[in-house]
Parts: C-alpha cells; sequence; structure tokens
C-alpha cells in the first residue's frame, strides 16, 4: 500500500482556498460529528485544548473516513512531540510561537527522516503506516508531511522574511489573538494597527510562495481576513459555535 496522498498539502500548492475550523473538545465523536460539516480541514488543537497523544489519535481515527483533513496542532515545537503525532497518523501539522529560521528549519527537521530529519524510524508499530501494511511509507512520508507554522508575537513578525525562506514550509498561520496582545492591545485583533500587520503579514507570505492562513470567529473577521488573501482560513471554534448557538436557543424560547 503507497503512502497515502496529503490532498491538503496538494491544495495549498495549487493555490485553492481550504475553509477550516477549530476544534476544541478533545473528544473523539465531537471530531465525527464536525467531520460531517463539510469543512477543507479541521484544528485538532494540541495547545489550549485538553488533549493528550491518545485524544489525537483517537479524532484522527474519528476524521479518516472524513472529507476535512486533520491538522494536528502541537503545545510546543518539540521534536518528541511531533513524532508522536506524526506516527499516530497526522500528515499535516501546525507548531505555535515561531520566532526564528533557526526554530523553522528545526522543525522542518522534525518532521523528515534522516539523513535530512531527525525523525525516529518507528513507524511501522505505528498507525501512521496502518501497523505495517504502508509498505513504504519510510521512503515516501516525508512528500506527504505538510509543516504549518505560526507566527504570533513581534517576534515572529521581524523574523517573518527569515522564516519564509526556509524550504519545508507548506504555510504560516498568523495569531490574531496573540499578535494583538503581544502588541499591547489585549487580544484586540480588530485594532487598525493589528490589521494592518496582519495583512502586511498574509501579503509577504503569498509573495514568498508559501500558503498564508489565519483563524477569524466572526463574520466581519473572516471576511476582512478572505480580502487581505488569506488562503487557509478557520472559520469557527467548535466550543464557541456550541455556546453561542445554545445560548441564543435558550434566550429565544425564555423570552416568549
Amino acid at each position: 500500500m503507497p503512502v497515502p496522498t496529503n490532498g491538503f498539502k496538494q491544495a495549498l500548492k495549487q493555490g485553492k482556498r481550504q475553509i477550516g475550523c477549530w476544534m476544541s473538545f478533545a473528544e473523539a465523536v465531537t471530531a465525527e460529528i464536525m467531520g460531517t460539516a463539510g469543512f477543507d480541514w479541521l484544528v485538532i488543537d494540541g495547545e489550549h485544548a485538553p488533549n493528550d497523544i491518545r485524544s489525537i489519535r483517537d479524532q484522527l481515527m474519528a476524521l479518516a473516513t472524513s472529507d476535512s483533513h486533520p491538522v494536528v496542532r502541537v503545545p510546543v515545537g518539540d521534536t518528541a512531540l511531533i513524532k508522536m503525532v506524526l506516527d499516530a497518523g497526522a500528515q499535516t501539522v501546525l507548531v505555535p510561537m515561531v520566532e526564528s529560521a533557526e526554530q523553522a528549519r528545526q522543525l522542518v527537521r522534525d518532521c523528515r527522516y534522516p539523513p535530512t530529519g531527525v525523525r525516529g524510524v518507528g513507524a511501522m508499530a505505528s498507525r501512521a503506516t496502518m501497523y505495517g501494511t504502508v509498505t513504504d511509507y519510510i521512503q515516501g512520508a516525508d512528500d506527504q508531511i505538510c509543516l504549518l507554522v505560526q507566527i504570533e508575537n513581534r517576534a515572529g513578525i521581524a523574523a517573518l522574511d527569515d522564516i519564509l525562506q526556509v524550504d519545508g514550509i507548506d504555510g504560516v498561520f498568523i495569531g490574531p489573538a496573540d499578535l494583538s496582545t503581544d502588541m499591547g492591545l489585549q487580544g484586540n485583533s480588530a485594532d487598525p494597527e493589528v490589521r494592518a500587520v496582519i495583512a502586511d503579514a498574509l501579503a509577504r507570505i503569498k509573495a514568498a510562495g508559501k500558503a498564508p492562513g489565519i483563524l477569524g470567529t466572526n463574520d466581519e473577521a473572516t471576511q476582512a481576513y478572505l480580502d487581505m488573501g488569506a488562503q487557509f482560513l478557520a472559520v469557527g471554534i467548535d466550543v464557541m459555535l456550541l455556546a453561542q448557538t445554545s445560548r441564543t436557543l435558550a434566550a429565544k424560547w425564555k423570552a416568549k
């Protein structure tokens, strides 16, 4: 059996817009539900959601038959964590708080097998190879891994041009909430100063031949980011969707 083609990575290379959503419940059943919604990609969030490697694996399994591509955000750019996530079957990894080209180069190495990388060679016993049935995994995995790095503070913005020169990065994701807070605006990503920084960053990412990505949590922000040229765009968070919808429903009928 050949290594599965990473359709999300191919779509980014082809310049196709990819609409996604964040998943923060850390539960396989909600991931399975989200997988029926029709999004191009879904983030299994290991940074701010209560996930561990088992829950990440279970959500990858829950999305195995979905057309929505799973993107795993690790909590930190750590070699061991990235190895575990890849062995669990993830083909696309999102790494938060990238601040330098040196850090980005190490992340590329983390996602690749030797001699060009440092990924441990033990996947034949893991879900990544479907427990040994993908017999050419070691030979073909590197080409199908998609690495997304997240720029979300002033240090990352300052180093963006250098980071964009790193070969092996498929996309760069801007984190508006962290960036605006680091700029002294306490999460106000709609501030004109923050919007200007985001617009400039997205334009530079696209000009460098990488896919620009971002998260919008309301219609105004989402449309603004689309207008700025975001290619892979998350348009909501599952927990927020449930909270907002349930509160609206309760208020509607309690007011009768």
